[in-house]
């Protein structure tokens, strides 16, 4: 159970955490842990227990699974991930009876290290929240941040029950839609694909190995992701399917029968018979970058700072690289008697970040734009690409060193080194 912050940890808190999801969470954790002595509390509009009903999961990368390792949860989430051994791609029509690989990788980026895991929401949220509390994390709950002001070499956060908490740097990881960027004046750029995300978990006769596929279809990609099997030993896939967005509530909204067969359609029966486990829910999908990471004792993480096209599977792990950045940056000021709020700082975070973010935001987008479509000259002109690439191992072994998350200038705690 989260602990409430008392009287005495309100009035000096030195980072103020807003948003308790795993971005938020593992900011927490991880200055706290580099720094025992920084009082860091988190706050959190949601009410208390919202994230127990998640049931999403997430692709975590090899790089945020080190992360992970380092700030002592990885134990507690293993038992609960699937390891991705295999990701094959296909570029096809939901109804042409044969749809032809074009790409495969494998699944490790080092000797028994896959690049890349599949963990329920719950179980890493659980995992994150049970560790601040071990550390000694204040969690404010169910309280919205109402506003702020700088004031020297503080700042005051006026919560939306009337409590004011004094801080020196407030982190903001309070999702795409973020209150703190707007109330700190921070402009984003930012346009809607006019596509939704349909989520859901699917029951399947078959076991998977560990095998994750994404297809290639003409409203948006089709992504069946592998889950470890219910606690009955029922075998289950994660499915992360992306339609134009009138269509997704048509399929969401409608008919269970209906929504059956088009799963159906793009699932294929190669793992038996499938049936849907859980009620599928469409989230709009849209570009979202902010036009700057930091402002006077602000600093964005996570989706407040970035939130791409789900194409990649790449969102969760550049929240985990925001974090990994800002923790490395933070602590390494403190441990030098400098200010962890003031702009110079900061700006060492969004120096750090925002180059990676924007090259990841284009490449969605391209990618999106490129796949999203049934325009034959485009097709040929992509399926010769990724054909190209399937037959230059060199190529395929940078692109699995990308999606694991260890690229060039890679923070710290993603190399699984202590800050």
């Amino acid at each position: 159970m989260e602990r409430k912050a008392d009287a005495k940890a309100r009035s000096g808190i030195d980072v103020l955490v807003a948003g308790a999801g795993y971005v938020g969470l593992a900011a927490a954790v991880s200055l706290k842990q580099a720094r025992p002595g920084l009082a860091v509390a988190l706050v959190d509009a949601a009410p208390a227990g919202s994230w127990q009903r998640d049931g999403r999961a997430s692709a975590i990368a090899a790089a945020a699974c080190r992360m992970l390792d380092q700030l002592g949860v990885w134990a507690e989430i293993a038992p609960k991930a699937q390891a991705i051994t295999e990701m094959i791609i296909t570029d096809s029509r939901s109804a042409d009876p044969v749809r032809p690989v074009f790409l495969t990788f494998g699944g490790e980026v080092a000797p028994g290290e896959p690049f890349a895991h599949m963990v329920a929401n719950r179980a890493l949220n659980g995992a994150l929240r049970a560790k601040a509390e071990q550390l000694g994390i204040d969690i404010i709950e169910g309280v919205a941040v109402q506003g702020f002001e700088t004031n020297g070499a503080g700042m005051s956060v006026h919560l939306a029950d009337g409590a004011t908490l004094a801080a020196r740097l407030l982190v903001a990881a309070d999702g795409v839609n973020s209150k703190l960027r707007d109330m700190a004046g921070i402009k984003t750029v930012k346009w809607d694909y006019g596509q939704s995300g349909i989520v859901c978990t699917v029951a399947h006769e078959r076991p998977h190995n560990g095998r994750a596929e994404e297809h290639f279809l003409p409203a948006g990609p089709f992504a069946t992701l592998p889950l470890i099997p219910d606690e009955d030993g029922t075998n289950r896939s994660s499915i992360v399917w992306v339609e134009r967005a009138e269509d997704a509530k048509t399929l969401v909204e409608g008919d269970d029968l209906v929504f059956e067969h088009e799963l159906e359609q793009r699932f294929g029966l190669k793992l038996g018979e499938i049936r849907v486990a859980d009620k599928p829910r469409a989230w709009p999908l849209g570009l979202t970058i902010a036009r700057a990471f930091v402002a006077p004792r602000i600093a964005l993480a996570g989706d407040a700072a970035h939130g791409i096209h789900p194409i990649a599977g790449q969102g969760l792990n550049l929240g985990f690289k925001d974090v990994a950045a800002l923790a490395e940056v933070i602590v390494e000021a403190d441990r030098l008697g400098q200010d962890i709020g003031a702009l110079d700082v900061l700006e060492r975070y969004q120096q750090w970040r925002r180059f990676d973010t924007v090259q990841m935001g284009i490449t969605t987008d391209v990618l999106n734009r490129l796949f999203s479509n049934d325009i034959t000259p485009l097709r040929t002109v992509r399926d010769i690409g990724l054909g190209l690439v399937e037959r230059m191992p060199r190529l395929k072994e940078f692109f699995i060193r990308q999606a694991s998350g260890l690229s060039a200038g890679t923070p710290r705690l993603l190399k699984g080194e202590a800050i």
